[in-house]
Order: structure tokens, then sequence, then C-alpha cells
């Protein structure tokens, strides 16, 4: 058999590439259980990469129990789904309700106002509009995102601590790169954002994990971790975490920045979504409670402004700036100088406030239908969720007996998307399939309740067959 072809890029490492584009095979079904893979040599061909690509790719499959090695005979697609799969209300090739991705839906992107920054850039700067950068960004921009943060999130900070960056996975690579060496240590969340473990495990580096509570890490368990590995850095998401949705409350803020010194640790908090705060108050991030530059943080405007502009930055400790700048030199030279300066005058003008308060509208509107939504299965099917009040997804968990991926393929059939919780722990525990990750970030409010209606009847066909 032939794996389908795939087309490599720049952002990540092959092995990583080809391990999610032959997992998204066997998930969707293009690759059935118990077929056999091609050779690690034989694929190596195919794709023209190395064998050590195809060896390193097989081995995280492996890992996350998607195939499984028969010694003498090769590599076997071997994923655990439901035995409902074959309840398809009406069979769908196409899946028209995307719930899987926190992405921005295009509709709703800055464009014109954008565009006028971008001529207003080529009009004042011309042709110095497309000059190379510094390794670190553009200073303006760098000065505007200052104010910002000193502003709008109590962070203060100097553009020399600035490194803008192409989002949020280069800058954790960055971050790998300036702190940490083969072998060493980290801890994470279980779970977590996955592209941050693929990140690490890239450059070899020992992770460990420690469980989430509603007031964020497990503080008692990551002690006692701590002590044992001794890590470099950990990393975590205050702020409506990914995938739990859960807001750090902050007493578990401070305790975490007094271990940090306790136990000679960095740590790094990733930020994507604090502004989308709907019905709760805005919560501080880790960063503005730091007063000796334990917190490395990263901010993405991938779901907050466009997400093909692929940029955010880091806060970079004081003492690090010259390792973070060789790192990124070693990424992409300098930065994009077009984009970088159209974005210094859209957050000026003040343009990027205007667009902050434009999608947290739309995005409130379709939280609140997705959670009227969610009742409607706690109350009919015995769902239960944590309501997050803000952010971009729920974190449901299913009823007893019915898994994560059984439940995704059954979705899956009627053209509807969603993410299993196995996805995201890089560590097995007794919770890992019990739960699913629904974003209404790309959908319309009809195309919610749309698809909802969809997952109700899969829910419904389910409880009258007995199924859980």
């Amino acid at each position: 058999m032939k794996i389908v072809p795939i087309q490599f890029d720049g952002d990540e490492p092959l092995y990583i590439q080809l391990y999610n584009h032959i997992k998204e095979q066997i998930i969707n079904g293009t690759l059935q259980n118990e077929q056999k893979l091609p050779s690690i040599r034989k694929l190596a061909i195919e794709l023209s990469i190395n064998s050590a690509t195809v060896v390193n790719a097989y081995k995280q499959l492996e890992k996350f129990n998607y195939i499984v090695s028969k010694k003498g005979s090769g590599f076997y697609v071997q994923f655990e789904t439901s035995d409902n799969t074959n309840i398809i209300l009406n069979q769908s090739e196409t899946l028209e309700y995307d719930f899987s991705s926190a992405l921005p839906n295009p509709s709703i992107f800055p464009t014109d106002s954008f565009k006028n920054c971008i001529n207003s850039v080529i009009e004042r700067d011309k042709g110095f509009a497309f000059s190379s950068q510094e390794t670190n960004g553009y200073i303006p921009l760098r000065k505007s995102i200052c104010e910002y943060l000193s502003d709008y999130h109590q962070i203060n900070t100097t553009y020399q601590n600035i490194q803008m960056v192409s989002g949020a996975q280069q800058g954790i690579d960055i971050i790998i790169k300036s702190c940490l060496h083969s072998g060493d240590y980290v801890i994470t969340e279980n779970p977590t954002y996955q592209g941050a473990t693929q990140a690490f495990i890239s450059r070899s580096v020992q992770i460990v994990t420690a469980s989430i509570t509603k007031n964020g890490i497990d503080l008692v368990e990551l002690e006692k971790k701590v002590k044992v590995c001794r890590p470099k850095l950990i990393y975590i998401m205050t702020n409506f975490q990914n995938p739990t949705t859960i807001c750090y409350d902050l007493d578990t803020k401070l305790q975490l920045l007094k271990l940090s010194e306790q136990y000679n640790f960095l740590i790094v908090e990733d930020d994507s979504m604090s502004e989308l705060s709907y019905n709760r108050p805005f919560s501080q991030s880790l960063k503005s409670i730091d007063n000796n530059e334990r917190v490395i943080y990263i901010k993405s405007f991938s779901k907050l402004l466009m997400s093909g502009l692929r940029i955010g930055f880091i806060i970079m400790p004081t003492n690090l700036i010259d390792k973070f700048t060789i790192s990124k030199q070693s990424s992409d030279i300098s930065s994009m100088g077009l984009i970088h300066r159209a974005l210094d005058i859209f957050i000026r003008e003040g343009a990027w406030f205007e667009h902050l308060n434009y999608i947290k509208a739309i995005y409130q509107g379709k939280y609140e239908v997705m959670l009227y939504e969610l009742e409607k299965l706690e109350r009919d099917f015995g769902i239960s969720f944590f309501e997050p009040e803000g952010g971009l997804c729920f974190w449901i968990k299913l009823p007893d007996n019915i898994t994560d991926t059984g439940f995704t393929s059954l979705c899956k059939g009627n053209g509807v998307a969603v993410l299993p919780s196995n996805l995201f722990y890089y560590r097995s525990c007794e919770e890992q399939n019990k739960f699913i990750r629904l974003s209404f970030a790309y959908n319309t409010i009809d195309e919610i309740k749309q698809g909802f209606d969809i997952i109700y009847q899969i829910l419904m066909v389910l409880k009258n067959n007995n199924k859980y």
C-alpha cells in the first residue's frame, strides 16, 4: 500500500510533518486498521527523504498507539475506535461543520484596514519598506508592543526584550535552542498543546508532565517532579489553557513563581487568547506579576488577527537576549519588514483595538450559542463540560463507554469535525480517551446550530441502541 503523497514545508521537522500526515490518514480512515505500512526504506525512497526521518515518524506513531511493530513483518495500523462507527445518519464526503479548528474564519479578517496600513507604509517608506529588519524585528513595532503590553496586560518591559517571531511555534523552537540542550528536562501540563511537545521532542528534550486542576497545574505533583528531574523549563498556558480552557488562579501563579526561584527553572507562558474574555474579569498573565524575569512570555497574533501573517513575539529575559538573538538568526536571519511596519501602524492608529472589540463581540455570540447547545447535551445525554467564560473552545467529557476516537469517527462520518482528547496527552492516563475539544471559532452561528443538531442525533442513536 502507498501513503498519500505529502508536501513538506520548512516550518517544522520533517519527521513531525510525516508523523502528522500519517496520523491524519489513520484517523480519517484512509489507512485502515491492520493495514501494513510501507517499509522504512521504501517510504524513504518514495518521499526522497532520509530513512532516519521515517524511523522517527514511525516511533512517534507507535508511541501514541496509531501503529504497531510486528517483529520480522513490519509496521501495521492499529488504531482503536468504537464499535459504533457504522452509525451514519447521512453519509458525508466533506466536513461541513468544523469544530476542530481554533483559527479565525477569514471573513472576519481586517483586510481593508490592514491594506490601508500596508499602503501607508509603502507611501511613507518607499523601497525601505521591503528592506531587511534587524534580527529581533522592526524597532518601532517592538516599542508599540511594549506600550500595548503596559496598557492592556500590565506587563512592563522594554523593546530590547521583545523579539518578533513567525508565530508561537517558531517562538517555542527559539526558546528551546536558547535554553535547553539534548537530554535536558522540561515539564508540561497534561494535557497540553501538541505543537509544543512535538517541538521538545524534535530537539531531543526529555518531557515530564503534571496534571491540570481547576486552578491550574497541580502544584503538589509539579514540585515532586521538579525535585526528581530538575527541569530547566516548564511550559504552561495560564489563560484559557489548550485544551482544557481553564484559567490559573492568582495563588497558583504566585506559587509557581516561588517554585521557579526555589528550584531555579524558567517558566514559558504561552498566551494566545487572554484578550478573549467574555463573562469573567480579565485575568492577569503570570508575566505581569513576574518581578525577577523568571517568565518567558510568548504571544501569537494567529487567533486574534490573521493566522496567515504568522507573527508573534517573545519577551526575553535580559540575561538571555544575546542567546535568543543568535538562535533567531539561525532560524531566519531577518524579519518581515513590510508586515512589521504595517502592524506597527495598525497598533498605533487604534485599528488593533477596534478589531479586538469587533472579534470579541462576534466570538461572544458564538460562545453563547455553543454553550446553549452544550447545556442541552448535558441535560439529555449526561455529557459534562467546564464553562470557561472566554477563549475559543470547550472541553467536553463524553458519556461513559464512548471513547474520544470512536465519537470523532462518528462525527466525521456525518460531516462534523471535532478533536479527540488523546491528541493532547503526552503521557497516557485514565482520562485521555474521555474528552473532545470543540471550537466555535470558524463556523457561523447557524452552522454551530446545524452541527450540534447532528451531534445530538448521534448521541440519541447511541442512547437508543444502549451504547452507553
